[in-house]
């Protein structure tokens, strides 16, 4: 039976080429994600530890111990105390770390770096004059204020040299920072197209508000002193809020956290891999059906003259097994090329990965290979044992086996049940979870419909069929022939149409509901705010208020609280103002009482507290301070605006450090060009400063939701591009199947141009059918989504975009007038004669 098996393989190489191109897609995209995200998390893992290199133990705050009654007590790391760690038996030296947001403009006025990654930081030097932790290249160390130091990539992507004037802004106000040195660094951040200034330790310390504090210590030990040991002697003069960690540690939990993120964009990509092999099995299934349906005679010989059940279906499974390590061979190989490709791409596109070498894992090996093989051999376990089921001599007599009543009904029972089912759970789903569970069973479900669906739905074309004569008609006949075979061909399609389609519905419909909200929550002209969304400077708000074209402004400021025993956010906000820039509904009250001890809060946190109109309640302020705050009002939040908001005056006294997340600011002459160049140029035409419209800001969450959109477009791709395979594999066999038909049409009159006709407007029709199921199916978990994204977005309505629609409508024709063309060329190329007389 082994070498039945090997022969059939050989004797059916073209057959099976198309399958096993399709497994080869999927594994290739298996072991690509494994490539990839294994040599970026390696060389991402491996640049962080060289940042560790010479930290044996370091000194941190320790949050959880902090003062439970003052909800913005931080702990301090103080001078003083990094002296006597630095007297500890067994450290070499010890080093204070600042660190914060600093944003460099370049030559052009530009921001250098990726936004998040502009990072500032102290330079603190050790005996030798030296800060071991950023050697310079050129010039000399930053002293005092008004001088800066720059990583070497960031002043060679900016353009600066010693000597020159760097534009920096840390909080807001741009400061003209002389460059007095440039260092290298082992900086994750930097080595990822971040950027990183240093300033002296009494600068950095000034800069981000901590006046003689650090944010960590770093402790060296001395030789012949471990980590272990080091950080025992450590810990014994610490105060109760900071802890101890050795390098080691902090270098383990920086991987583990690398490799978490990693995690969470393999599993993704895996996610997609697993929809294109999902896909693939249609195909895998198609083809070991026919192969097995040509060969029924052969099989029923090897039943008559000795073969048992097992053994043909134990052949059928060993053809598959040959495919599926083939393909898993050829899979991991492409696999190997595209994780190159990808990494050469992130480059491309600006982004800075860390140097490191192409990681191909024992583990990406293994999983390639079982994917390869277990998909295939589970594709054609059903069609092997379906063939091993035809009696003998049934076979003999014909040629196919046809679907009894009885398991057509079993079949349409067990899809209907389980498409029902599956709606049901999508339907009432109360998580992604659950509602992800819901759309798998109707897709299996309406997969197990399809031969039943597929006869009214092509018959509805009959009429445009007949514009093509014959050869619409037998087209539509050949269709519907082998509804089982039309079901798996379409249905592998309809599944790629169904995600894209559903995707798109969704996408359209948060990026108008978030347009809604955007317009409709804010009166303001525009929204002031830093790069990367860190803390603004209070000047900023004041310089905004004194221009004369601002007519009203308020800074949004947050501040920790303690209220019933929980922490609250609570917002600042100018009471006298706010009105003017936020148009939120009220259910009670307004924002006419926001002063002194009065609060204005958001709907859910009022039913979440049983608050109402008047309702009192204690709270602890961020310094510890206690007092009572009364509700004047609630409105219905949104994404934009919830909360607990204050009035400035009375919030800010209690703050150790005041600063604003963002400025509102109304205008005389509301959005222009000149209004916005006017405000920038009064903020100093600071690049790290957005100063952003209600459209910027859609706009911004719209193009976002677009990139994603695209990109999941992109992964989907494949997914139709292995149903393309699956298409021209069906036509092609079929072609091969009925070559006899084919030869008697010729024979009777039917020429060329009408074989290739035919086969073309067949596989037209199976390709619409596909997506017009995909399409209406996408739409449906599209809409039956909006209950459970409107729990996070009251605005989302469904919005149908019908011209996308249309376009993914063309794109399923696209997809049967291509795939298509080998076949139909093939079958006019018959030779008649040979083709009657063919078995």
């Amino acid at each position: 039976m082994f070498r039945t098996a090997l022969r059939n393989v050989l004797a059916h190489k073209a057959r099976l080429l198309m399958t096993v191109l399709a497994v080869m897609l999927g594994v290739a995209f298996v072991s690509g994600t494994l490539v990839f995200t294994n040599t970026i998390s390696d060389a991402y893992q491996k640049s962080s530890q060289k940042g560790f290199t010479g930290v044996d133990v370091a000194v941190q705050p320790h949050k959880q111990d902090s003062d439970k009654s003052n909800p913005g007590a931080a702990p301090r790391l103080s001078q003083s105390l990094l002296d006597q760690v630095a007297k500890v038996p067994g450290a070499a030296s010890a080093t204070g770390s600042v660190n914060g947001f600093a944003a460099v403009a370049d030559k052009k006025g530009k921001l250098a770096g990726e936004g998040f990654n502009s990072s500032g930081a102290n330079y603190y030097p050790g005996a030798d004059g030296k800060d071991p932790r950023y050697p310079l290249k050129s010039g000399r160390a930053p002293h005092g204020a008004g001088e800066v130091a720059l990583d070497e990539k960031t002043a060679d992507r900016a353009g600066y040299k010693v000597g020159d004037t760097v534009r920096i802004s840390v909080d807001g106000p741009v400061l003209p920072q002389k460059l007095t040195g440039v260092f290298t660094t082992d900086d994750g951040n930097v080595s990822a197209g971040g950027s990183l200034a240093l300033f002296d330790t009494a600068t950095a310390q000034k800069l981000y508000g901590k006046p003689g504090e650090f944010d960590q210590i770093d402790v060296k030990a001395a030789a012949g002193t471990s980590q272990a040991a080091l950080k025992s002697a450590v810990e014994k003069v610490l105060p109760k809020d900071t802890e101890a960690t050795t390098g080691k540690q902090l270098a383990d939990d920086e991987a583990k956290i690398i490799a978490q993120g990693m995690d969470g964009m393999r599993t993704s990509l895996l996610v997609f891999a697993g929809i294109s092999l999902f896909v693939g099995v249609f195909i895998i299934a198609n083809t070991f059906t026919m192969l097995v349906a040509q060969r029924t005679k052969e099989l029923a010989l090897m039943r008559a003259v000795g073969a048992s059940r097992r053994q043909v279906t134990r052949s059928v499974l060993i053809e598959a097994f040959v495919v599926g390590s083939v393909a898993g061979v050829a899979g991991l190989l492409a696999g190997i090329g595209i994780g190159a490709g990808l990494r050469g791409l992130i480059g491309g596109t600006g982004a800075t990965v860390p140097d490191g070498p192409l990681v191909v894992s024992p583990g990406t090996v293994v999983t390639s290979l079982v994917v390869g093989v277990v998909v295939t051999m589970l594709a054609a376990w059903l069609p092997g044992r379906r063939a091993a089921k035809i009696p003998p001599v049934a076979a003999m007599n014909s040629v196919h086996a046809v679907a009894t009543t009885k398991s057509l009904v079993v079949r349409n029972s067990i899809g209907g049940v389980l498409t029902a089912l599956g709606a049901a759970v999508v339907l009432t789903a109360s998580s992604s979870t659950m509602m992800g569970l819901g759309a798998a069973l109707v897709l299996i479900g309406v997969f197990v419909l399809t031969p039943l669906i597929s006869r009214p739905v092509i018959a509805a074309a009959a009429p445009v069929l007949r514009l093509f004569g014959m050869p619409g008609k037998l087209a539509r006949q050949n269709a519907v022939r082998n509804p089982r075979r039309t079901a798996a061909t379409a249905s592998a399609l309809m599944i790629g149409l169904t995600l894209i389609t559903g995707l798109t519905v969704i996408a359209g419909s948060v990026q108008q509901a978030i347009d809604k909200m955007a317009t409709g929550s804010l009166k303001a002209d525009y929204v002031v705010s830093m790069a990367g969304m860190t803390p603004l400077s209070t000047d900023v708000a004041k310089k905004l208020s004194a221009h004369p074209d601002v007519t009203a402004a308020s800074p949004l400021r947050g501040s920790p609280s303690r209220i019933d025993g929980g922490h609250e956010q609570l917002t600042g906000v100018n009471g006298r103002t706010i009105g003017k820039l936020t148009n939120l509904d009220f259910t009670a009250g307004s924002f006419g009482g926001l002063t002194g001890d009065k609060v204005v809060v958001d709907d859910a946190t009022a039913r979440t507290k049983h608050w109402k109109l008047g309702s009192s309640f204690p709270v602890t302020f961020e310094d510890g301070k206690q007092g009572r705050l009364t509700v004047s009002g609630v409105y219905k939040g949104n994404d934009l605006m919830r909360g607990i908001m204050v009035d400035l005056k009375t919030l800010t006294p209690h703050q150790s450090q005041v600063d604003d997340r963002q400025v509102m600011v109304k205008t005389k002459g509301g959005v222009s060009d000149s209004t916005e160049d006017s405000l920038r140029k009064a903020l100093g035409d600071n690049p790290a400063i957005q100063i952003q419209t209600k459209q910027d800001i859609s706009d911004g969450i719209s193009k976002a939701i677009s990139l994603l959109l695209n990109m999941l477009y992109g992964l989907l791709a494949m997914a139709v591009i292995v149903a393309v395979l699956g298409v021209i594999n069906t036509l092609a066999m079929s072609v091969f199947e009925r070559q006899q038909e084919i030869g008697m049409l010729r024979a009777i009159g039917l020429d060329r141009k009408g074989i290739k006709r035919m086969v073309r407007l067949e596989s037209l029709i199976i390709s619409l059918f596909g997506g017009v199921m995909g399409v209406g199916l996408g739409v449906f978990f599209g809409w039956a989504a909006g209950d459970l994204i409107r729990k996070g977005i009251s605005t989302y309505e469904l919005v149908l975009p019908w011209g996308r629609m249309g376009v993914f409508l063309l794109l399923a024709a696209l997809v049967g007038v291509l795939a298509a063309l080998w076949p139909a060329r093939r079958a006019a190329k018959l030779n008649m004669l040979a083709a009657i007389k063919a078995e």
